[in-house]
């Protein structure tokens, strides 16, 4: 029995890769990734050793940055 899963579109997903999220926010992987190194990021999620980007809480973190 094969099951297909379709691709959910990166705005519909509740977490996304460091790679899906450089792209979704034209920041780049390496300064994504060092930013959910800070021990305050509040939208890293650890699943393992793997870290994945709370999707809602990084568009609210870039709306209130100035700086990144």
């Amino acid at each position: 029995m094969s099951e297909k899963y379709e691709s959910v579109p990166i705005h519909e997903k509740v977490t996304l890769t460091i790679k899906e999220a450089a792209e979704y926010s034209n920041i780049g992987i390496n300064k994504i990734d060092s930013m959910l190194r800070s021990p305050n990021c509040s939208f890293v999620l650890f699943v393992g050793t793997k870290k994945l980007v709370k999707r809602k809480e990084f568009e609210q973190f870039i709306s209130q940055a100035l700086i990144i």
